[in-house]
C-alpha cells in the first residue's frame, strides 16, 4: 500500500496533539487542554442575523453535551474539511461582497468573511456525523488584533481550531489567538465568555499558579 509524504504528516501531527493533550491532563494543567466558559454574553449581531435568515440552522440542541473520542480517523477528517474550504473559498469581506460590515452567511458565492468559512466547516462536519455541541463557532482576536472568527471543536484529546488563516489545525493553547467568547455546547445560541485567554501556553500557565 502507498503511504503519501502527506499522510505521514498529518499522522505524526494527530500523534503530537495526543501526546500534547496527555502531558497536560498527566501534570494536572487540564486548561492547556481545554478552554472554560464564563458567564452568559450576548451573541454576536451576525449571528442573531443569520438566524434569523436561517432558523432550522439555529435550533436549540439537548440538555446534554456529547464527547468526541478523537482518533486518527477522525483526526483527518477535520484535516480534509479544514483544508477543502480554505481552499475552495476566496477570502474577501463583508463590506466587499453585500455592502454590509458584518453579514453572516454559507459561502454560496465561492467567496466569504472568515464566519462564512467557519459556519460551511460547521455544516459540513455535521453533516459526517459529529455533533454540534462540539463544533462552538468562536469569537477572537487574531495575531494581529483584529476581530475574528474561528471554530473550536471540542474532543476528548483536547480543543482544536479550525481557521481560515491557516491550513494548520492547532490545539486552542498554541493558536496564538485571544479568545473572547463562544457558544454554549448546550444550545448555539446561548454564547458565553472565555475571558480573553490568550492561547500561548506561557502565559496561560503562568496564569495558572
Amino acid at each position: 500500500m502507498r503511504i503519501s509524504f502527506k499522510s505521514i504528516i498529518i499522522a505524526a501531527s494527530f500523534f503530537g496533539f495526543v501526546a500534547i493533550s496527555e502531558t497536560a491532563s498527566a501534570g494536572g494543567q487540564t486548561d492547556l487542554a481545554h478552554l472554560h466558559s464564563g458567564q452568559r454574553t450576548s451573541p454576536p449581531l451576525g449571528w442573531t442575523q443569520f438566524c434569523a435568515e436561517n432558523q432550522t440552522e439555529c435550533r436549540s440542541g439537548t440538555s446534554t453535551t456529547i464527547s468526541v473520542a478523537l482518533n486518527e480517523k477522525l483526526w483527518r477528517e477535520l484535516v480534509k474539511v479544514n483544508l477543502h474550504f480554505n481552499q475552495s473559498i476566496e477570502a474577501v469581506t463583508d463590506q466587499a461582497q453585500y455592502g454590509s460590515p458584518e453579514y453572516w452567511t454559507y459561502a454560496k458565492s465561492g467567496r466569504g468573511d472568515c464566519e462564512d468559512y467557519v459556519l460551511e466547516k460547521r455544516r459540513e462536519l455535521a453533516r459526517r456525523g459529529w455533533p454540534l455541541s462540539s463544533l462552538l463557532i468562536t469569537v477572537v482576536l487574531d495575531k494581529e488584533g483584529g476581530g475574528h472568527a474561528v471554530l473550536t471543536v471540542v474532543t476528548d484529546r483536547g480543543e482544536f481550531i479550525l481557521d481560515n488563516q491557516t491550513n494548520l489545525i492547532l490545539p486552542w493553547s498554541q493558536s496564538e489567538l485571544t479568545f473572547i467568547k463562544r457558544q454554549s455546547p448546550l444550545d448555539p445560541n446561548a454564547w458565553v465568555e472565555l475571558g480573553r485567554k490568550l492561547g500561548r501556553p506561557e502565559i496561560v500557565t503562568a496564569g495558572l499558579r
